[in-house]
């Protein structure tokens, strides 16, 4: 197994994303949306022969048999992302993950919030998760105030939590935001940079940043709608090739958590 891995993920959900703007979209276009864009990424990891994890909501996995058929056929790992986008309550965990194995017929290893927002973590313990990843080590003003947190994996008692990544100074975020504003070159150095420190990383992304969202009907502002659609194709496909010749090994959460059971880390 390659020292230097790298644990892609993609939050696939409904694309309530415009409402949380003032803009109305129909269910039926949040599901086409986020399917579409699954399909780009499927295509674009099937290419580059890469694994990842995919942390699906209840209602997306529901509407969307063709694209979670496409990721357990194709090697990649099926997680929860609660039973619904834009609700939460502490039973949709056990919910959530009970439905997603009906439907699947696999085992419901990992769960990530809602947007990385906090959850308890004797909640998820309780409802039979092995992993959490809804942890984003950083301080972003009105979204995210965890800089003194964990950078990097470490447990919670039987749970295994692993943070999203972040360089090991100044804790920069390595997740899909930056990919979009960052000079192509700079962020592959953060990369490099936290993957020489940390000997892995874990990046999300999620489906509906392969359509463009330039479009006035989102009104989205200009740091969430730069560099979607075919750009962000062709930025993504360019990034995996970097990825592979630098020697980077593509694995599923599910596989770190199994390698990491019975694993004991220091707070970093």
């Amino acid at each position: 197994m390659p020292r230097s891995l790298l644990y892609l993920s993609f939050d696939i959900e409904e694309f309530d994303m415009p409402l949380e703007y003032g803009k109305s979209i129909s269910f039926e276009e949040q599901i086409s949306i986020s399917k579409t864009g699954c399909h780009h990424i499927l295509d674009l990891l099937k290419k580059h022969s890469a694994r990842a994890t995919f942390f699906s909501t209840v209602v997306f996995a529901q509407n969307a048999p063709d694209v979670i058929a496409r990721i357990l056929g194709e090697g990649h790992e099926l997680a929860s992302h609660g039973f619904y986008h834009s609700d939460f309550r502490n039973e949709h965990l056990l919910q959530s993950r009970l439905e997603l194995e009906r439907l699947s017929g696999r085992s419901i290893d990992g769960f990530r919030m809602a947007r990385m927002m906090p959850v308890e973590t004797e909640e998820i313990i309780r409802a039979g998760y092995r992993y959490n990843s809804s942890l984003n080590p950083v301080y972003i003003p009105g979204r995210y105030n965890n800089y003194f947190k964990n950078r990097t994996w470490f447990r919670s008692g039987a749970l295994l939590e692993i943070p999203a990544s972040a360089t090991p100074f100044v804790r920069f975020p390595l997740f899909w935001l930056s990919f979009h504003n960052l000079p192509q070159w700079l962020y592959r150095n953060f990369c490099a940079i936290t993957m020489r420190k940390d000997h892995y990383l874990n990046i999300y992304f999620h489906p509906w940043e392969f359509t463009d969202l330039t479009l006035p009907r989102f009104g989205f502002p200009g740091f969430v709608k730069r560099k979607t659609g075919t750009k962000m194709i062709e930025a993504f496909d360019g990034w995996l090739s970097w990825c592979k010749r630098k020697g980077y090994g593509f694995q599923t959460l599910q596989k770190f958590s199994q390698h990491n059971v019975h694993a004991e880390r220091l707070t970093v």
